[in-house]
């Protein structure tokens, strides 16, 4: 059997994975391996960015993970697509750059992520980002990951964002600032017209170190230990079995999905579980795979009176112009995300900080690019953020190439069900607004006859859709808490010289995309890694919303 050495193993080239290889290697002290399964990203289907639904739902780029039959939504199987890829899902997603809420990583510190807090955090975000528009206390300039605004050449853009200040709702110049809330423009990650996943913005610059090497097409089977402590990975490219061993640490970046699964397939996990499936038991956490979190939307659609949407761009002569544009000046529709503006609301007054999503697309379409209307429209992605409903991923064998088992158990909370049918009214009432006067039609979807609480009900249980972020399955936390899965420090609880670093170990999910606060969390994790100091905290004022501290266990 093939074994090498190095002293830092990543598993995973995905949204954090990319940023640790890039930065355990830009000292040159260090050797570092990492384990991709997917392949390269060079194509066209990837880098335009408004390609984005093609790779998503290519098993070539995708995992293609499903849920279990979600109890409340009807029994359907929802989609979960992980990327298979260098830049993993960073390289099949929206580019929608949202942070997430002040409030949401003051959140985390109260459940146990000390060091986490906004004034925490915020020092890695500027250090992340390279913001077109200009750096200020918030915002960086000079980081490796650009981000961009979109044109805003469709009237449909300005007049969502109007129509919501007709309604009552704030306007906010930067959603990404100092508060989340109201209605502007949306961030992507694109730059110069390509997609800018971590695999461009942070792999590629690092692959020509001495230090790196990067193996595609490889299948990490299990964390190798000597007795707690983990020595290295088990992993096979083909039929040929290989083991490369890691000197100081192995740091799983696999994902929401992958790593709990992972991590189970190599004894760490509930114990329970684990001898079901003939595995040793090296470090028993109950955590490890559940409190899975997500978003979950619906599409209000609405036909458009003018033909002004994208509508027009949807025909084989329409997608070829636009593609031979793109790859000629990588400018035009080709170089959009098409997801230009957007809002967070209140469900209801009494709400902390805006618990309610829009991402505003003037076409009238499913995420999956499969359900296209048949006329002109446009439509608001909306749904809930901070959902009370809690999954789990389990495995379905000991096989590791047989899929988990994950069930995210949506809607299993009544205030789910209350907060998406204010998604529905209050949506209702910014489309109602005179800034769409000249475009309104008819209500394509849910439609105009969805009015009662259990018409609405009706409408979510069979339309509803996820967002596409998992998260929260190895959650951080104190390293006392027992279903806690890595302490402050991503550190492993249990295991020594193991370490998660993507969105699992986030304690609960942030509001808005995913794709920024993972990036986030591996330029911090970096550092604790490395031994370096924390960036000074940002001293900067902010919407706060004050949490309690979680209780010792016990206390209740």
């Amino acid at each position: 059997m093939e074994t090498e050495s190095f002293d830092y193993v990543i598993v995973g080239a995905g949204s954090a994975g990319c940023v640790l290889a890039n930065r355990l290697t830009e000292d040159g002290r260090s050797t570092v391996l990492v384990l991709e399964f997917g392949g390269s990203d060079r194509s066209m289907l990837i880098q335009m960015p408004s390609a984005l639904s093609i790779p998503m739902n290519m098993r070539k780029y995708n995992w293609g993970y499903e849920s279990e039959p979600e109890p409340h939504l009807g029994g359907r199987r929802m989609n979960c697509p992980r990327g298979k890829v260098l830049g993993g899902s960073s390289s099949i997603n929206g580019m929608v750059y949202v942070r997430g809420a002040p409030a949401d990583f003051d959140r985390w510190e109260s459940q146990g992520a000390t060091g986490w807090g906004y004034p925490d955090v915020l020092p890695y975000f500027r250090k992340a980002e390279h913001r077109r528009a200009g750096g200020d206390p918030y915002r960086g300039e000079g980081g490796a990951l650009h981000t961009t605004y979109g044109t805003l050449a469709n009237p449909l853009y300005d007049a969502f964002v109007h129509a919501a200040a007709e309604a009552g709702h704030a306007l906010n110049e930067d959603i990404n600032g100092a508060t989340q809330e109201g209605f502007g423009r949306m961030d992507m990650t694109v730059h110069n017209g390509r997609r800018w996943s971590t695999a461009n913005a942070y792999l590629k610059p690092a692959l020509g170190r001495p230090n790196l090497q990067v193996v595609t097409h490889a299948l990490v089977e299990r964390v190798l230990f000597e007795g707690q402590a983990a020595a290295g990975v088990a992993y096979r490219v083909g039929d040929a079995p290989r083991r490369a061993l890691a000197r100081r640490e192995v740091i799983l970046a696999a994902g929401s999905i992958n790593s709990p699964k992972l991590l189970k397939l190599s004894g760490v996990g509930p114990g329970a579980e684990l001898r079901d499936h003939g595995i040793d038991v090296v470090a028993d956490r109950a955590g490890v795979g559940e409190n899975l979190q997500d978003h979950l939307e619906f599409y209000f659609q609405v036909a458009c009176r003018e033909p002004i949407t994208l509508f027009s761009a949807m025909s084989p002569f329409a997608r070829g112009s636009i593609g031979a544009r793109w790859l000629l000046t990588k400018r035009g529709l080709g170089a959009t995300n098409h997801f230009e503006s957007c809002g967070f609301i209140r469900s209801r007054p009494d709400v902390e900080h805006a618990d309610i999503q829009y991402h505003f697309l003037p076409l009238a379409v499913t995420y999956d690019g499969r359900g296209l209307a048949s006329e002109h429209g446009f439509q608001a992605h909306v749904g809930p953020m901070r959902s009370k409903s809690r999954g789990r991923v389990r495995l379905a064998s000991a096989d590791p190439a047989a899929p988990p088992r994950i069930l995210f158990n949506y809607m299993s909370h009544p205030d789910d069900w209350a907060e998406m049918r204010a998604c529905v009214r209050l949506t209702r009432q910014i489309f109602a607004q005179p800034s769409f006067d000249r475009y309104r039609g008819r209500e394509i979807q849910p439609g105009e006859a969805v009015q009662s609480d259990e018409e609405i009900d009706r409408f979510v249980a069979r339309h509803a859709e996820s967002a596409y972020h998992p998260s929260c399955t190895c959650r951080m936390g104190a390293a006392d808490d027992p279903l806690a899965v890595v302490d402050p420090q991503a550190r492993v609880i249990g295991a020594g010289r193991l370490r998660v670093v993507d969105s699992s170990i986030m304690p609960s999910i942030t509001t808005g995309n995913l794709n920024a606060p993972t990036i986030m969390i591996a330029e911090k994790a970096s550092d604790i890694i490395r031994g370096r100091d924390a960036l000074a905290r940002a001293e900067v004022p902010y919407e706060r919303v004050a949490f309690l501290p979680m209780p010792a266990q016990g206390a209740l």
